[in-house]
């Protein structure tokens, strides 16, 4: 950018503005800022009941979330080296139906949470964009592997795939809510 400044001229302007001390500008200031932008059309002004309406909302998703989030298991109930799983495995077959049937309909409200995240930045950082597409073709690998009817797979590895499916699109659902709730804050 040429702002007809040398380099010399740029060094001691930068400097002096450095010196100068960090002060707020008085509140007066801020609102006529704000009341531009409205008026530029930058921002909308939020009426008072809308702002309560939406902590009560954030408010209400907090204690949802709070109270869906798994209990840790008691001490001493895993075997050693053992990781709990979601839902608890149970190698019978009632209990392998019910299993894959739990992770289809996890895999399904993750899905539905994901849609809902409708927001898509224009920019993102390259390392965001690099998880979110290793992400989305892993799952894609699952889901091809899943649907394939040439291929016999056992149970065991049935069901690994659907919690592979289930832990890569929660970490995909959450990556993309951070990202939104990075850019409305």
């Amino acid at each position: 950018m040429n702002c007809g400044l040398t380099v010399a001229e740029r060094e001691v302007l930068q400097a002096k503005l450095k010196e100068l001390p960090e002060t707020m500008p008085p509140r007066a200031v801020w609102q006529r800022i704000r009341r531009q932008a409205e008026a530029e059309g930058l921002i909308r002004r939020v009426p008072e009941g809308l702002r309560w309406a939406v902590g009560a909302a954030i408010a209400a998703t907090v204690v949802l979330a709070v109270l869906r989030l798994p209990s840790a298991p008691a001490p001493g109930s895993l075997a050693e080296g053992e990781l709990p799983t979601v839902p608890a495995y149970s190698p019978d077959e009632d209990g392998y139906l019910q299993s894959i049937n739990a992770l289809m309909v996890q895999s399904q409200l993750l899905e539905r949470d994901l849609r809902r995240l409708h927001y898509q930045p224009q920019v993102m950082r390259a390392s965001t964009t690099a998880t979110i597409d290793d992400l989305q073709s892993r799952i894609a690998a699952i889901d091809h592997h899943l649907n394939r009817t040439d291929v016999r797979m056992t149970r065991q590895e049935q069901e690994a795939y659907w919690r592979e499916r289930v832990r890569l699109m929660d970490s995909l659902v959450r990556l993309r809510y951070a990202q939104a709730q990075r850019v409305s804050f």
